[in-house]
């Protein structure tokens, strides 16, 4: 059932409605709160959609999960810049560079 909500998730962000993938991927989400993949998936949907606070706590939990995952700080380095927190953004957007994904 997860593999089937992420994959509708995808597509629905593929066919440019992440706010419609957000849906199926926080679905997934809920029954793998700690599926790296479903939850990278769910952040990029909140990020497209401008749902930033959403964004960030997904990518909280990316980076809580796994504090080497360049990815997840550099998504998180983006949406804190997109909301205008550029110094907590720096920080988050030079480990990711560190980490090799900047």
């Amino acid at each position: 059932m997860t593999m089937e909500l992420f994959e509708r998730g995808r597509m629905f962000r593929a066919a440019g409605d992440p706010s419609g993938a957000a849906r199926f991927l926080a679905e997934a989400a809920a029954v793998e709160p700690t599926n790296r993949a479903v939850l990278e998936e769910l952040a990029l949907a909140h990020f497209q959609s401008a749902a930033l606070g959403r964004a960030e706590t997904v990518a909280r939990e990316l980076v809580r999960l796994d504090p080497s995952d360049g990815y997840a700080r550099l998504l998180l380095g983006r949406t804190l810049t997109r909301q205008g927190r550029d110094a907590e953004a720096a920080v988050e957007l030079k480990l990711a560079a560190a980490l090799g994904a900047a």
